[in-house]
């Protein structure tokens, strides 16, 4: 009988192999994970080798690692108007261990465990900059905050980033903590120009950074996230928010106890109220650090040794702020308001460079230690018939019309859709019957904005005002066009400016050119200006406003004594709660606000309402008399295609001519017998060849 052969090992080398497969992979893997890590360690050590030669030095001792160069602002007239980032430094003993505390648990917990870095905040920076493309995580401790001083670049890069980290172990090694800390809290910037925590204990507090308690240490540590918007001088709710984080971490931290914590969140701690010395004092210098602290960030403003090179002119500067006090004292005494009295009428100026955008003077209330809230960038307020050039350039470049375009002064009912029919109101409820346009605006005449903008539509209307350059928010309605919407005295002064340029717009700005501390440049503005406006038809609005200050509701300017060829408009809003005036010459455009905070009527002794000519427009005059004293007169250029002609205010037509145009179409429903007010008033507009067809006039003749 025959058999088959069995091969007694085939079925148990099966497993065999499967095991010498599963243990060639794993040994691969080490393997490899043993190549990649050489290669990353190499890596490494060629970036340390490459970072360490171009470290900065550490200096000896320690605390002179902050002794950074101060941050200067630099005025139109080459000289310092500001110096940021003075610090008064104190030893680490000099301090209150509350504050000491305070600061680690909330800035870098673990400061006392590590050697200068913290490997689990790096991890997750390293992660976000890796996979969060144009973002550098940043996983300071407060070593590496330190080392931040010794470099003169900031860009966030993750090279600069890894060269801290490399300074912040040199720190460590060659110095104790107590050394990094006491370098590190007397460099710290809290705000109200507070650099290092003596200062900031001075400032907010009124005492010696020793004798800080728990509840204004934990609010002071609270500050250098971000001392702009924890501000207790202007946001003291948001500055107790932030000081229960802090209490919050101590407790994590096991620095104070739960009980503790919760007794100091009852505690509102008392601010130094004479802090005048803690501020720039300046309007101006406020807004000019906010907008360098949201381009470089804090650190650099204030202790990055750069040089500013401002717009601001000081000659101009002090001039607008004489003629704002002086004005305002004007108008306490004709309102009859007594010198202590706690609420008094406010005022805003802006005066622009028309040929640039540069800012050269700025004004932001009656006494910037009293109240810093600058009214000239952060207050919208109505602009009322200050608005309505906008409107009349909408009209006369889309409509075809012209300053010498015959409209009908009357009570007019506009419908709207979806709402009440509008009824616009004249300032006086008087009515001229026909008028020419230009007559209309100098006469600041509110039911003929009413008609123009029922034609064009409140949409153009905002799109010219937006071209020009105002960024306030402005409502799609009719009454757009009388003002009712609010705008800033920044956005005012710099969108006339478009007016003043013939329809060339420069953005308003605030500093020329920015230098790190080796002198190389950070920023430079480069001038560029847009065409924006048509500039015939600028120019037909531009000598529509020179008749407001002629013999418009602005003619105080003229009485005043201010004679230079120049232009603007006035603007009074419902109950005389906001006056202006915005006017400008060929070179500077400066607008005027005047208000209570409270938007309270603005009324004289015999309780008659105060307009923007009584005052606005005083202001206005007295600063720009001294602004231009000294310099060359200019009238504002005349455009190719334009040319003047002497018309019938009524009419339009020159002087013993008929109208033989066409009537304008007619809106609303209620009627007048028009009159004839202004027959026989003569006024030279400015006009394009053909726009005026009246019969007995020869095309291309001179009346």
């Amino acid at each position: 009988m025959g058999c088959v052969a069995v091969e007694p090992d085939s079925e148990r080398g099966r497993p065999l192999k499967l095991w010498d497969l599963i243990f060639s992979m794993w040994r691969m893997l080490i393997y490899t994970g043993i190549l990649v890590a050489g290669i990353g360690l190499f890596a490494v050590c060629v970036l340390v080798i490459q970072g360490a030669n171009d470290l900065p030095k550490l200096p000896t001792p320690l605390s002179r690692i902050i002794e950074t160069p101060q941050s200067l602002v630099y005025g139109l007239d080459g000289q310092v108007i500001a110096a940021l980032g003075a610090r008064e430094a104190v030893s680490l003993d000099r301090v209150s261990p509350n504050f000491i505390k305070a600061i680690v648990a909330v800035e870098d917990h673990r400061f006392f465990e590590h050697h200068g870095i913290n490997k689990l905040r790096i991890l997750k920076g390293l992660y976000i900059t890796l996979f969060k493309p144009g973002q550098i995580q940043g996983a300071s401790t407060i070593t590496q905050q330190l080392a931040k001083n010794l470099f003169f670049s900031f860009e966030k890069t993750w090279q600069r980033k890894f060269k801290e980290m490399l300074v912040a172990l040199q720190i460590e090694a060659s110095s104790t903590k107590e050394e990094v800390l006491e370098a590190y809290i007397n460099q710290i910037y809290f705000g109200a120009g507070a650099q290092g925590i003596e200062k900031a204990a001075r400032t907010f507090f009124a005492k010696s950074a020793a004798k800080l308690d728990l509840a204004e240490a934990t609010l002071l540590a609270g500050l250098p996230k971000s001392p702009t918007l924890y501000n207790p001088f202007r946001y003291y709710d948001r500055a107790l928010a932030r000081r229960a984080v802090v209490l919050n971490r101590m407790v994590t931290a096991g620095f104070i106890t739960p009980e503790t914590a919760e007794k100091t969140l009852n505690i509102t701690p008392r601010l130094h109220q004479r802090k005048t010395d803690a501020r720039t004092g300046s309007y101006f210098l406020d807004a000019l650090i906010q907008q360098l602290a949201a381009r470089y960030g804090e650190d650099v403003v204030f202790h990055g040794g750069i040089k500013v090179y401002a717009t601001l002119d000081p000659r101009c500067q002090a001039k607008a702020e004489a003629a704002v006090k002086e004005g305002l004292a004007r108008l306490d005494k004709l309102m009859g308001i007594a010198s202590d009295a706690p609420d008094k009428p406010q005022a805003a100026l802006v005066a622009v460079e028309t040929a640039s955008g540069a800012v050269k003077a700025m004004v932001g209330g009656r006494n910037y230690y009293t109240s810093e809230f600058n009214r000239a960038m952060k207050a919208n307020r109505q602009a009322g018939s200050g608005f309505k050039p906008f409107v009349y350039y909408t009209a006369m470049n889309t409509l075809g019309m012209h300053p010498a375009t015959v409209m009908n002064d009357r009570p007019v009912v506009i419908p709207v859709i979806g709402a009440p029919d509008w009824r616009p109101q004249n300032f006086k409820k008087q009515y001229q019957g026909p008028v020419i346009l230009k007559q209309a605006l100098i006469s600041s005449i509110n039911t003929i904005a009413a008609q123009l903008v029922a034609r064009t539509g409140s949409t153009a209307v905002i799109d010219t005002a937006r071209a020009c350059g105002v960024k306030s928010p402005l409502a799609d309605v009719y009454s757009v066009a009388l003002g009712t919407s609010g705008v800033t005295v920044y956005d005012m002064a710099s969108a006339f400016s478009s007016f003043a340029t013939l329809g060339i717009r420069h953005d308003p700005f605030l500093f020329w050119r920015v230098e790190d501390a080796r002198g190389r440049i950070l920023y430079e503005r480069i001038v560029k200006g847009r065409q924006v406006l048509d500039p015939g038809v600028a120019f037909q609005v531009v000598d529509m406003m020179k008749g407001v200050l002629d013999t418009g509701s602005g003619r105080s300017v003229r009485r005043l004594g201010f004679h230079r060829p120049a232009a603007g408009k006035t603007g009074t809003t419902n109950d005389y709660k906001d006056a202006w005036f915005t006017g400008f010459t060929p070179a500077l455009c400066t607008a005027v606000w005047v208000g209570y905070d409270q938007k309270k009527s603005l009324r004289d002794k015999r309780g008659r309402g105060i307009t923007g000519g009584r005052g606005a427009a005083p202001i206005w005059t007295d600063f720009m008399m001294s602004a231009t004293a000294g310099e060359p007169e200019r009238d504002f250029k005349t455009p190719n295609g334009i040319e003047f002609k002497t018309v019938d205010a009524a009419t339009g037509c020159p002087p013993l001519t008929q109208t033989t145009g066409r009537p304008l179409e007619t809106i609303g429903v209620e009627t007048i017998e028009p009159g004839r007010k202004n027959a026989g008033n003569l006024m030279s507009v400015a006009v394009k060849p053909g726009q005026i067809h009246c019969s007995g006039e020869k095309d291309g003749t001179r009346p």
